[in-house]
């Protein structure tokens, strides 16, 4: 399967470096030129994607909400 297309601007490429299975969910942790970004995906998807450490994998993100808290 290849992608054409897609409407998700916020593209981050990078490679697998942690995943923490869980029953249901699980959290994949991708290096990216800009820092980590961490997904919360079904573990059903990270079997049939066959994503293991070390996989090249594109981050889409797409957000209607981004909230920020002022540091001390």
């Amino acid at each position: 399967m290849s992608i054409e297309k897609i409407n998700a601007r916020n593209q981050f490429k990078g490679k697998i470096s942690n995943i923490i299975l869980g029953d249901v969910l699980s959290e994949v942790d991708v290096d990216t030129p800009g820092g980590t970004v961490t997904s919360v995906i079904t573990t059903r998807s990270v079997k049939d994607l066959e994503l293991q450490i070390g996989t090249e994998v594109v981050a889409l993100v797409k957000a209607t909400e981004v909230s920020l808290a002022k540091l001390l």
